[in-house]
């Protein structure tokens, strides 16, 4: 085999996920952490739709906004109960 390029052109597909001009919705599971998901995609078992949905960028900077406890809702929970919260 040598190492020389193929004489086809291959090609490569991006993800749906790296896609800038992909619309997508902001999505929120049970322990309140955050995440996008495509427009009109159904959603994995355990999450919901926030309502805010818009351009990759736009989501992930609302979410920046929103998400300001990157502890699960379980863990925060926890501390509070045990005097150890914010």
């Amino acid at each position: 085999m040598s190492g020389a390029a193929p004489d086809t052109e291959e090609q490569f597909e991006v993800s749906v996920f790296d896609r800038p001009d992909v619309a997508f919705d902001v999505v929120r599971n049970i322990e309140e952490q955050y995440s996008v998901w495509p427009d009109g995609w159904q959603l994995p078992a355990g999450w919901e739709r926030t309502g805010f949905s818009g351009l990759r960028d736009d989501c992930l900077a609302h979410i920046d906004e929103v998400w300001t406890d990157m502890r699960p809702a379980s863990v925060r929970r926890w501390m509070e109960s045990t005097g150890g919260g914010d």
